[in-house]
């Protein structure tokens, strides 16, 4: 017998399927694997975005291959919504100066959360900064700047699950959904 890609639990989520858990295992490893070439063999900061970062954080740590320190942070946008003010919830607690510093979250969709961070570390004085997320969406991006490693590309709509939510739930679902566009 074959373990479904979907628990029958989650079926009453919303929308469709777009990444089965075994799509996000199989994206993990290449962004891992990608990464153990990149990293070399230095101690680094591994920081991940809160909330969503959480999952795709803590499978990806697991198979990386250097010693890694492990921090989190938190922003929201003033109302949540895109190109709103950045307001820091909470900064990682150890000092970045110096550091080698892997920053990771879970969705590049316009680009301002991750750019505004990559300049916050650089500004604390990181000696280096690779980011990596698991989903870029396919949308035209004002900034040039672009996360270092992609796990997946997601289509340009509301996904949630595997961290990632839907009105503050789902974030539980192993895989990945979208719903419909309006």
């Amino acid at each position: 017998m074959t373990v479904p890609d979907v628990e029958p639990s989650a079926m009453r989520a919303p929308g469709e399927v777009v990444f089965t858990r075994v799509d996000i295992a199989r994206a993990t490893m290449r962004v891992a694997a990608d990464l153990n070439e990149r990293l070399g063999d230095g101690e680094w900061l591994l920081v991940t975005v809160l909330n969503g970062g959480a999952p795709f954080a803590c499978d990806l740590m697991r198979l990386l291959r250097v010693p890694l320190r492990f921090e989190t942070l938190r922003v929201a946008r003033y109302r949540n919504e895109s190109g709103g003010t950045l307001e820091w919830l909470a900064r990682p607690r150890e000092p970045v100066e110096g550091r080698n510093v892997l920053l990771v979250d879970d969705i590049f969709d316009a680009g301002e959360t991750l750019v505004a961070i990559d300049a916050w570390l650089r500004d604390e004085g990181a000696a280096d900064v690779v980011s990596c997320v698991l989903l870029e969406k396919e949308i035209a991006r004002a900034s040039a700047v672009r996360p270092d490693f992609v796990g997946l590309t997601c289509p340009d709509r509301y996904v949630f699950g595997y961290g990632m939510d839907l009105r503050g739930l789902w974030r539980n679902l192993d895989h990945i959904r979208a719903l419909d566009p309006a």
